[in-house]
């Protein structure tokens, strides 16, 4: 079911809910750039065990309004309030949350802004904070991740100029999808982008860029800014997930995230990649709600 939930500032957000009404509340955060859309295979895999997923554009994004401050001051802690805004309407207390790539950094946000509502956190494929992160964190990237970021390092301007040449995405197909990602897409990625995962796929980024590149925009500078928390100091249990072929979010963070955050649950898996990992979906969900305490 589509919603638009307001927030406290005027703004509306863009609400996809899915699995029984009584099933306790998943809030999944969808990777940059990207948007709510169905997702059939992980929405049927969460129903199947009794959770009800909750998906939602991030400002900028599909029917999202952008952010009224625009990219200047955005950071990743921010989208916690819309999370508890969108947990408040759909009259939610306890959750559970699930952040894939650009969304990672979001369930970790809601694990550690928080933690009396966030019943358990889990991290796909998600970048460690630039501003904590020891070493080179575009090291180990394909080409267009380190143009992109590298860009993003030097400002709104320079990143709103680099994001023009990549509109092209979001008039992709299905067909295209695992193309148009050139280098981001190594040879496990790309075979898993095919039938329903490959629509899927093409399907995010078209209603990404609904409004153009603002919520791309904001979503990169963002990641590159202090996030508004620091990792180490997480009290709720959360899982990290992240697989050795990575080339858009390299091993390396989720080494250092393990690393970092206190109590973690880790799962590095060998010869996976950024999109192909989603396969394991139903093992990813059984660890979350193990995690929660769910039963």
């Amino acid at each position: 079911m589509a919603l638009q939930v307001p927030t406290s500032d005027g703004r509306v957000l863009e609400v996809l809910t899915a699995g029984p009404e009584d099933g306790f509340p998943l809030v999944f955060h969808h990777g940059t750039p990207g948007a709510a859309v169905p997702d059939r295979e992980a929405d049927a895999a969460a129903a199947q065990r009794g959770l009800r997923t909750i998906r939602y554009s991030r400002p900028g994004y599909g029917g999202s309004s952008p952010r009224p401050q625009g990219a200047e001051t955005a950071r990743v802690a921010d989208d916690v309030d819309d999370v508890l805004a969108i947990l408040d309407h759909l009259g939610h207390d306890d959750f559970v949350t699930m952040g894939w790539s650009g969304g990672g950094p979001r369930s970790l946000a809601c694990a550690a802004l928080a933690p009396e509502r966030c019943r358990a956190a889990t991290c796909g494929v998600g970048i460690a904070p630039y501003t904590e992160f020891q070493g080179d964190l575009l090291a180990g990237m394909a080409q267009e991740n380190i143009e992109e970021l590298g860009a993003a390092l030097e400002g709104p301007e320079p990143l709103a100029r680099y994001l023009e040449g990549w509109t092209s995405i979001f008039s992709v197909s299905a067909e295209e999808v695992a193309e148009s990602l050139g280098g981001l897409a190594p040879p496990v990625d790309r075979a898993a982008l095919t039938g329903e995962r490959a629509e899927n796929a093409a399907a995010v980024f078209r209603h990404a860029g609904e409004q153009g590149t603002v919520g791309w925009q904001h979503d990169d500078l963002a990641l590159l800014r202090p996030w508004g928390f620091s990792v180490k100091d997480i009290g709720v249990p959360v899982a990290v997930w992240q697989g050795t072929e990575d080339t858009m979010v390299p091993f390396a963070h989720a080494e250092w995230l393990v690393a970092n955050i206190p109590g973690v649950r880790a799962h590095l898996v060998e010869g996976e990649g950024h999109i192909s990992l989603k396969a394991q979906m139903p093992r990813i969900l059984d660890d979350l709600r193990d995690l929660a305490g769910l039963g």
